[in-house]
């Protein structure tokens, strides 16, 4: 029988692949591209101004990733982000392989940028969750999107009101498949308690808790409503030489950036503005305790302490987990991921562990997450700075990640996903000038499962053999071809050399 090869087994570089696919029964090939003269797998990777280039995905660019540091122990997690908007095709959401090669991206239309991008789960199943729209004043105005293994749209969620749409900053799938979404609400306020306008404009930090199937919203809040006071913010009226309050550039006194639920049902609520977070009850929305910021109900023991804080999660055992941008402006010298010990009983916080970029000090304005792992890992993207990283649960770093067009992730996540797209892998083939009759390029955007290809050819596109199979080799993989063709197809191979799908005929061109 057949050796089984999957694709985390290939993740070494093309001498595994190489290696995995001599253990393969190829209809008759033996599968290692040294051994089939008839297909040889090529180097053939094109980057322009540090984004890649595919010949059979024009309309995809995604930028480059660097994995600077991968030891043992880290494991092969995929990794979930979005490319930030520089030009037609280079954004979007992105699922890359351990070694950061690209495995699916769903590229940006405009007017639809999508961003926290993340593997959850829905009806016991995994799910692609992004949210989808434009972003002004530093908050979003869109839509929320569910999509199946097949990148398939299951559900498109809308906020519940007049002119109200979804913010981007948290779309977080509950247990009993609801959804917890933000939503920044616009108001007419008095703001001189604040040195403000008497006849301001503000946004105070809504949310909405939704049944993904029907849409319908089974609970709401709004920080106004609810005893949160505008005395309770940090941020400036007048920061970097911007006022705030008047019309078109609202005053955000609250930001609302984070939400999930408690152990007990109830919900977390992160301000990155207050620097407070808050639980709140969901029988009717009054604040059960507020811990940091002005008003805390907490002792915050040494290093406890958070500024301008995002990606607030509880885990089972009751701690919680606080990406701490301590920017901006600054309150301290880097950035740090943190997971808190929390005494309910004695209303006390301490800090169990800190993570800290290796690198130079990384101080982020906005954006970033601290995802605490199954194994005790914590996964770390860096806000509005381009990086990433994997700490082992003593501290000790395991991968260092980053983006090289400089640009940032709004977060940085770490999951598995097995992809199985609807349609035909991609295929290109093109005159050879040496080494090969054609150079046959393919891909299949979101396919998992590839381990292999098989390249099929003929005088006609009626009647096509095998003449050969190489190894997935990244996203696009170019094989040189010794047969003339003029027409050729490839086939997707799994493990033990399962067909996955086939390519449309073309021809040599």
């Amino acid at each position: 029988m057949a050796r089984e090869v999957t694709r985390r087994q290939l993740l070494g570089g093309a001498g595994t692949a190489a290696a995995g696919l001599a253990g393969l029964s190829l209809a008759g090939c033996s599968g290692s591209s040294a051994a089939v003269p008839g297909v040889t797998v090529v180097p053939d990777s094109k980057v322009v101004d540090g984004y890649r280039h595919f010949i059979t995905r024009p309309d995809i660019q995604p930028p480059v990733i660097k994995l600077a540091k991968k030891i043992e122990g880290s494991q092969a997690h995929d990794i979930f982000m979005n490319a930030p908007v520089t030009a037609p095709g280079r954004g979007g959401a992105m699922i890359l392989d351990p070694n950061g090669n690209l495995l699916w991206m769903g590229p940006d239309l405009p007017g639809a940028h999508k961003l926290d991008f993340n593997v959850q789960t829905y009806q016991g199943k995994p799910v692609l969750t992004w949210w989808e729209g434009i972003e002004t004043h530093g908050w979003g105005q869109g839509v929320l999107v569910v999509a199946d293994t097949a990148y398939r749209r299951m559900h498109t969620l809308h906020a519940v009101g007049k002119g109200v749409k979804f913010d981007h900053h948290e779309f977080d799938l509950t247990a009993k498949d609801t959804a917890l979404a933000t939503i920044f609400w616009p108001h007419n306020y008095d703001l001189r308690p604040i040195k403000g306008p008497k006849d301001g404009v503000m946004v105070s930090g809504a949310f909405e808790e939704l049944d993904i199937a029907t849409g319908k919203v089974l609970f709401k809040w709004d920080s106004i409503d609810h005893g949160v006071k505008i005395e309770e913010t940090y941020q400036p009226m007048v920061y970097r030489g911007k006022q705030f309050g008047i019309a078109g550039n609202p005053f955000d006194y609250f930001h609302i950036n984070s939400l999930c639920y408690t152990n007990d049902g109830n919900i977390l609520v992160s301000a990155r503005n207050t620097w407070c977070i808050y639980k709140v009850s969901r029988k009717d929305g009054h604040i059960m305790w507020r811990m940091h910021g002005k008003h805390s109900d907490f002792e915050m023991g040494p290093g406890a302490q958070y500024y301008w804080q995002h990606h607030v999660r509880q885990m089972p055992d009751g701690t919680i987990t606080v990406f701490d941008n301590g920017a901006s402006p600054a309150e301290e010298k880097q950035s740090r991921a943190l997971v808190l010990d929390v005494d309910e009983k004695k209303m006390r916080v301490t800090l169990k562990h800190v993570y800290v970029h290796p690198g130079a000090r990384v101080l982020a304005d906005a954006m970033g997450s601290a995802q605490l792992l199954p194994n005790g890992h914590m996964f770390v993207g860096w806000g509005t700075t381009p990086y990433f990283s994997e700490f082992s649960a003593d501290g000790k770093l395991l991968t260092a990640g980053e983006m090289t067009i400089g640009n940032p992730s709004y977060r940085t996540f770490a999951g598995h996903w097995t992809g199985r797209p609807v349609g035909r892998p991609a295929v290109v083939v093109k005159k050879r000038k040496k080494g090969g009759k054609a150079t046959a390029y393919v891909s299949w955007n979101g396919a998992t499962e590839v381990v292999a290809w098989r390249v099929l050819a003929g005088q006609k596109a009626t009647s096509l053999t095998s003449v050969g199979t190489g190894h997935r080799s990244g996203f696009e993989t170019a094989m040189a071809v010794q047969n003339p063709g003029p027409y050729f197809a490839v086939e997707a191979l799994g493990s033990s050399g399962r067909l996955l799908g086939t390519s449309a005929t073309v021809k040599l061109s």
